[in-house]
């Protein structure tokens, strides 16, 4: 009998005891013998596969009636996680081409365990860009082969049409990482006697680092969390979603934003492998009924306070670094009252760092001169209008940022 969590172990680095036997129970072992099709191209399967012994191939069908070799998968490596994360049909076959053991994990087991694992989430995405760069070295190796083989005409076509492929293939994982992205933020907020909510993100690229979230608490807290990840890429989409999956179960154990913000940090120096991966947030934890609002700011930019009946604005500012990255962390928590009709606007620096045809930043005194126009509307008015003003300005000059905002209002009495 295998020693399943020794296998865990070794794809899944970083887990304690705790989470290994989390995913050792989940996993079903069997064993195949040579020839055996694992999953078959087109249809639609609800397994992820780790291989424990043996060897498969991952193949695809050609549109001559041919099949495409595109890798291998030996023991330690893992097949299956796009069906699982896309929900559609297999992309690919994969069979066995020699006797071989593998753990399978039900579709249901292995949402649950990207859900509430997030070192689960970041070993599956260093596997899934493993495997994306070693697909890609062995395209770029068979379309060497193809062109030692063949006359240089036909062979300069061929190159396009492999680049033309690998292009839609990345635009295809980058579309899937875009989706997973949107899917974690807000469309609906909670319903808070006494005060509205509404925010917004645009990503830059297909796919961004920017978060935003209005988090229930408990019955008398609520806590809001703008956060902006230091990168634009895969990577940076699901380490977005782990620093999600973090801030909402340790916003429920703590009511102090300091150690909810720096239990985060710590978690993020475990499950992160990237050295030059971080995290900027702001996160406050709001008690409604009184507009009592505790907060930390770790590096992100300063939330703009709107006080009813009251000319100009306030930032709130506190000190503090950037989270994930540096051991040593020292976040200044701070506290102030939010009265009927004043306002709060969290933006990330997508928004005053925008440029236009002319190379000019929209800019914090544009906002701020928005933000005294639209003082009187709605939360939603607000949001709406921060996006329209920075689109308008941007014009078609190219966005190098995500740009996000999330507005909270206390309803007027």
């Amino acid at each position: 009998m295998t020693d399943k969590s020794e296998v865990i172990r070794s794809v899944f680095e970083g887990l304690d005891d705790a989470e290994v036997t989390t995913v050792s129970t989940a996993a079903v072992e069997k064993t195949y013998p040579v020839g055996t099709v694992l999953c078959r191209e087109g249809n639609l399967e609800q397994t992820f596969y780790i291989v424990v012994d043996g060897l498969v191939a991952v193949t695809h069908r050609l549109q001559d009636g041919g099949t495409r070799h595109l890798s291998s998968r030996g023991a330690g490596q893992f097949f299956g996680e796009m069906a699982l994360i896309e929900r559609k049909p297999r992309a690919a076959s994969v069979v066995t081409t020699a006797e071989t053991t593998v753990l399978e994990i039900s579709d249901q087991d292995f949402n649950q365990l990207l859900m509430r694992n997030p070192k689960v989430a970041m070993s599956l995405l260093r596997g899934i860009t493993a495997n994306l760069r070693n697909s890609d070295q062995a395209s770029i190796a068979d379309l060497s082969r193809k062109n030692t083989e063949l006359a240089k005409a036909y062979a300069d076509l061929k190159a396009a049409q492999e680049q033309i492929v690998a292009k839609e293939k990345l635009e295809h994982e980058l579309d899937i990482a875009a989706r997973l992205q949107q899917s974690l933020l807000p469309e609906v907020f909670p319903n808070v006697p006494g005060w509205s909510f509404s925010g917004r993100n645009v990503p830059a690229r297909t796919i961004g680092g920017d978060l935003f979230d209005v988090i229930p608490v408990d019955d008398e807290h609520v806590g809001l969390l703008m956060a902006d990840v230091s990168d634009k890429s895969i990577h940076a989409a699901l380490f977005m979603a782990v620093t999600r999956s973090l801030f909402i179960p340790e916003s429920r154990r703590s009511l102090s934003p300091r150690a909810v913000a720096t239990a985060v940090h710590q978690w993020l120096l475990e499950v992160s492998s990237d050295d030059n991966m971080f995290v900027t947030a702001f996160y406050g934890v709001l008690t409604p009924a009184t507009g009592r609002l505790r907060y930390v700011r770790a590096g992100q930019d300063r939330p703009i306070w709107l006080k009813h009946g009251q000319a100009g604005h306030i930032e709130l500012d506190a000190n503090g670094r950037f989270l994930g990255m540096l051991e040593e962390l020292e976040l200044e928590e701070k506290e102030v009252r939010m009265d009927p009709g004043d306002i709060l606007v969290m933006y990330s620096d997508g928004v005053p760092d925008a440029v236009n045809e002319s190379n000019d930043n929209y800019g914090q005194e544009r906002l701020m001169e928005l933000l005294e126009t639209h003082r009187a509307g709605s939360a939603k008015d607000i949001c709406d209008a921060i996006f329209g003003d920075v689109f308008k300005f941007r014009g078609d000059a190219q966005a190098f940022d995500d740009i996000t905002a999330l507005v909270a209002k206390a309803d007027e009495r």
